[in-house]
């Protein structure tokens, strides 16, 4: 996986990754305060920053003793425009089908219509 983007999804392939996203929406935050929620070693919990920052989705700088993480919320940016091409793309073929499923009904409603004047007319 070279390209951002598959980084991006990869990382947030994990739902404690995804969960560590969601937290540091809130602001950035220690590796201990992200590592508070979870029965796991500060080293696992590094090794998912590793993963996430990799990708671009967090930072690490250095603030006198402590390292805080910071969410790189401009690579969200990538994920929306891809994702919003494949929705325009999907909401079309949905307004086609709408549009052929009103037409079958309109059809059926027409035919039925025809069918109920033949039998009133043929008593």
């Amino acid at each position: 996986m070279t390209d951002q983007l598959s980084r991006v999804f990869a990382a947030l392939s994990d739902p404690t990754r995804r969960d560590m996203v969601a937290r540091l929406t809130d602001g950035d935050a220690s590796v201990g305060d992200l590592a508070a929620p979870y029965e796991v070693s500060l080293q696992a919990v590094s090794k998912h920053l590793k993963v996430l920052e990799d990708a671009g989705l967090v930072s690490r700088s250095r603030e006198a003793q402590r390292r805080p993480v910071h969410l790189e919320a401009e690579v969200f940016d990538l994920m929306t425009t891809w994702i919003e091409r494949y929705r325009q793309r999907a909401e079309e073929r949905f307004r086609k089908l709408d549009a052929v499923l009103a037409q079958m009904n309109d059809q059926l409603n027409d035919d039925q219509n025809e069918n109920e004047l033949q039998e009133g007319t043929a008593s």
